[in-house]
């Protein structure tokens, strides 16, 4: 298979982030210890926890704090 030919006037596809290591800005909602969700604010972030919270009452979820490298568990 041969791979497409850019042109000088296309930028190189970004490579999508990886799902196994933290962002470094941002909010990020953690559920079951696996990263799901970014958000510029921690008020965004943690409505969409609390969201998942009140359907999935099982579930672990926390906000991550990518400035502080922090996690903040969601009761």
């Amino acid at each position: 298979m041969k791979k497409p030919v850019l042109s000088i006037d296309e930028p190189e596809p970004k490579k999508p982030p990886r799902a196994d290591r933290p962002p470094t800005e941002g909010f990020v909602v953690i559920v079951d210890s696996h990263f799901k969700s970014e958000f510029d604010t921690v008020e965004a972030a943690e409505a969409s926890g609390r969201k998942l919270k009140s359907t999935y009452p099982m579930l672990q979820i926390e906000i991550y704090d990518a400035a502080t490298r922090m996690r903040t568990l969601l009761s």
